[in-house]
């Protein structure tokens, strides 16, 4: 998620200040928005629509918020396209001036929602992510386990169209449970109902904020699971959830619970082809790899997209639209991956690119 300079020291000033409406002042100083531009601009310098824009920084940063300030702001229209990764992803696009604006709510609003997320949530958190949620599934597990000499059962679970699926009510309801600024609430409802707004449900996959709004819409099935239900063994990264236990019938129990919940309370249900219950040691798929024991494995599907993908890099390079920098950044990418599992035969492969 977005963070950098003034992140946690705004984490107290956030605090107090969404409870005397005054966040959303916040969020459009021209402080506030210069610093999300620099978060912003990194690695993006050369997109022929952040240059556009970077022209006449001041100016548009300026106007954006003289039209927050005013109330003339509205969310513009989304570009859209598709992207193999490696399933295909419909992406909505925001323009620029929507993006930096974004980036300057995340600032300020991620550490008022940060204090009430749960530990095991690693999604587009500041030091989380996939390795850190396999670490947890892992000490879970061993623990469980007693040292891998009993048997541990694994309950994999997945939403379906979870990114589609997300209710505007519902997640509008939510965010004022914690936000009390009328103007941010009006801001916030703007830039949802800006995606879909005739079905009045989904957030684009785009949008910095949807990272944020899925956190908030899906910590109440963190809430559910670890407190009302009282089940510990539990890690979520997005749509994607693990539950631990020593019986599979309590696994099989709290399936059922946390389909009713879901479909109850989030308007959500869960993938039929992706809810799976097994043994720890027969191997678990989770984020790109396959966890056993004593060992970690990357699945065939992300082998095949990494050397797909590589072999497009080096056609790039080939045919000059990327250059060698580029190209070493993407392959260094893949070999951080393997880092984290047995893969020496894909890592010899790319070494030799």
């Amino acid at each position: 998620m977005a963070g950098g300079g003034g992140h946690n020291s705004r984490y107290q000033k956030s605090k107090c200040k969404i409870e005397c409406n005054e966040i959303f002042e916040e969020i459009i100083c021209l402080e506030n928005l210069f610093a999300a531009w620099r978060e912003f601009y990194k690695g993006k310098k050369q997109k022929k629509d952040v240059e556009e824009f970077s022209v006449n920084l001041e100016d548009n940063i300026f106007a954006l918020h003289d039209d927050l300030k005013n109330g003339n702001y509205q969310h513009s229209q989304y570009a859209s396209f598709f992207v193999c990764d490696p399933k295909l992803r419909h992406i909505h696009k925001a323009c620029v001036r929507d993006r930096l604006l974004h980036n300057a709510i995340v600032r300020i609003v991620e550490p008022v929602f940060e204090r009430i997320f749960i530990f095991d949530s690693y999604s587009s958190r500041k030091n989380k992510g996939t390795h850190k949620a396999i670490e947890r599934f892992k000490k879970f597990a061993w623990a469980l386990s007693q040292n891998n000499t009993k048997t541990v059962w694994v309950l994999k679970c997945d939403i379906r169209k979870y990114f589609n699926s997300v209710n505007h009510e519902i997640l509008m309801n939510l965010l004022k449970k914690r936000i009390f600024d009328d103007k941010l609430i009006h801001l916030l409802e703007n830039i949802i109902k800006s995606y879909n707004k005739e079905e009045e449900k989904g957030i684009p996959l785009g949008n910095l904020t949807s990272q944020l709004f899925s956190n908030v819409y899906l910590n109440e099935l963190d809430d559910f699971i670890k407190r009302k239900l009282g089940f510990n063994h539990y890690t979520r990264y997005a749509d994607d959830f693990l539950l631990v236990s020593k019986r599979k019938s309590e696994l099989l129990a709290i399936l059922e619970d946390i389909g009713k919940f879901l479909e109850d309370k989030l308007k959500l249900s869960l993938h039929p082809k992706k809810v799976i219950i097994q043994k720890w040691h027969q191997g678990v798929d989770f984020l790109g790899y396959k966890i056993f024991p004593h060992h970690i494995l990357l699945r065939t599907k992300t082998k095949k997209r990494i050397l797909m993908k590589m072999k497009i890099f080096k056609k790039k390079l080939i045919s000059g639209n990327i250059n060698k920098n580029n190209f070493e950044q993407s392959k260094n990418s893949y070999l951080g991956i393997l880092k984290h599992c047995f893969g020496h035969k894909i890592e010899c492969i790319l070494k030799n690119n």
